[in-house]
C-alpha cells in the first residue's frame, strides 16, 4: 500500500498552457516548467493536455503532418520519462504516435517516477468536426490488446488510473468500462474550443455541457475526474481553457479561467469512492441482464 492511499489524500495537478508551432522541443520545455512548478507545489500526479508537444494540427487535412508522429519510445516520451524519474512523479503526457507505416494514434502515456512508462491509451472515439479532422489522422485505439479489455486502467504509485482522451469525455460507456475494472480516478487530456462564428450564448452552452458530461462521469462512477485543457487561439479555434479537477460527487475541486496558462492543484480524496458506493451502491443495483442492446449501433422502432 502506497503511502498515499494511506494517507487517503492525493495531490493532483493539470496544466493548460498554449504549444504553438511545432518546435517539439520548445513546447516541452514550455511543458516542463509548468511541471516543475506542480512538483514543488507537492503535487503527485501531474497531467498535461492532449498533444501538447505542438499546435494542434488536426484543424487541416495535410500529409506532411503525419511527419510530426513518433513512436512510444521517441525523444518525446524520453523527454517527459526523464522529467518524471528526476521530479519522482507520476506524469501523464500526450503524444501524436506513430505504430507503424499507416497507422498512427493520438496517444496518452504514463510515466511514473523511475519505473518509467508503465502504461499507455490510444484515443477511442475519433472526431470528424469542422475544425477537429481527427479521422484523417487517428486510428482508434484497439477493442482489445495483448488480451487486455479496452479501457484497463494503469496501475501507478499514486493509484490506477482510468486513462481516456477528450472526445471519449462524451461517451460514458468509456467511464463506466475504466470504473469497472478498478480505475480509481478518470482522467481526460483535452483539446477543445470554440468556433469563432458561434455565437456568444451557444459557446456558453458547449462549454457547460462539457463540464456537466465530465462531472456527471464522476457523479455515476464515484470517482474523481481531472480534465486539463488547451488555451489559446489557434488557426481560428478557441481553446477554452477551463480546466478542472473534481471529486467522486462532481463537486469542482479546482478550476482554471479560459485564458490563461498555468497550473490548478487539489487534494483528491481517494477513500471517497468507497464511502459513497456504500451510501449509494450504485454498482450493486445495476440491472446488467437488462442491457444488452447497449452493443446494437441504433434499436429500430418497425411496426
Amino acid at each position: 500500500m502506497t503511502a498515499q492511499h494511506q494517507n487517503h489524500a492525493l495531490k493532483a495537478a493539470v496544466i493548460q498552457h498554449q504549444s504553438p508551432g511545432y518546435d517539439k522541443h520548445k513546447n516541452l520545455q514550455t511543458s516542463a516548467k509548468y511541471i516543475e512548478q506542480a512538483a514543488q507545489a507537492g503535487a503527485q500526479l501531474i497531467v498535461l493536455q492532449e498533444l501538447h508537444t505542438t499546435a494542434y494540427f488536426c484543424y487541416t487535412q495535410k500529409q506532411d503532418y503525419f511527419d510530426l508522429a513518433e513512436p512510444l519510445n521517441g525523444t518525446s516520451v524520453k523527454y517527459l520519462k526523464q522529467i518524471a524519474a528526476d521530479l519522482n512523479i507520476t506524469l501523464v503526457g500526450s503524444i501524436f504516435e506513430r505504430r507503424t507505416a499507416g497507422i498512427y494514434h493520438n496517444t496518452a502515456v504514463v510515466l511514473d517516477g523511475d519505473a518509467g512508462m508503465v502504461g499507455f491509451y490510444r484515443k477511442m472515439h475519433i472526431p470528424d468536426d469542422p475544425g477537429f479532422n481527427e479521422k484523417y489522422y487517428f486510428t482508434p485505439g484497439d477493442a482489445t490488446l495483448n488480451g487486455r479489455c479496452a479501457f484497463q486502467p494503469i496501475q501507478t504509485r499514486v493509484g490506477r488510473l482510468g486513462l481516456l482522451v477528450c472526445w471519449d469525455q462524451w461517451y460514458p460507456e468509456a467511464a463506466r468500462l475504466a470504473a469497472l475494472q478498478g480505475a480509481e480516478m478518470l482522467i481526460y487530456p483535452t483539446a477543445i474550443g470554440w468556433d469563432p462564428v458561434d455565437t456568444v450564448e451557444t459557446q456558453q452552452h458547449q462549454s457547460e455541457a462539457w463540464r456537466i458530461i465530465q462531472r456527471s462521469h464522476a457523479i455515476a462512477n464515484h470517482l474523481p475526474v481531472l480534465v486539463p485543457n488547451r488555451v489559446g487561439e489557434e488557426n481560428g479555434t478557441q481553446f477554452w481553457g477551463q480546466s478542472f479537477i473534481c471529486g467522486a460527487q462532481g463537486e469542482i475541486l479546482n478550476q482554471a479561467n479560459q485564458d490563461d496558462e498555468g497550473i490548478i492543484l487539489a487534494d483528491i480524496d481517494l477513500q471517497q469512492t468507497e464511502q459513497l458506493r456504500r451510501t449509494w451502491p450504485y454498482f450493486r443495483d445495476r440491472r446488467i441482464d437488462a442491457y444488452r442492446n447497449l452493443t446494437s449501433r441504433h434499436i429500430d422502432q418497425l411496426n
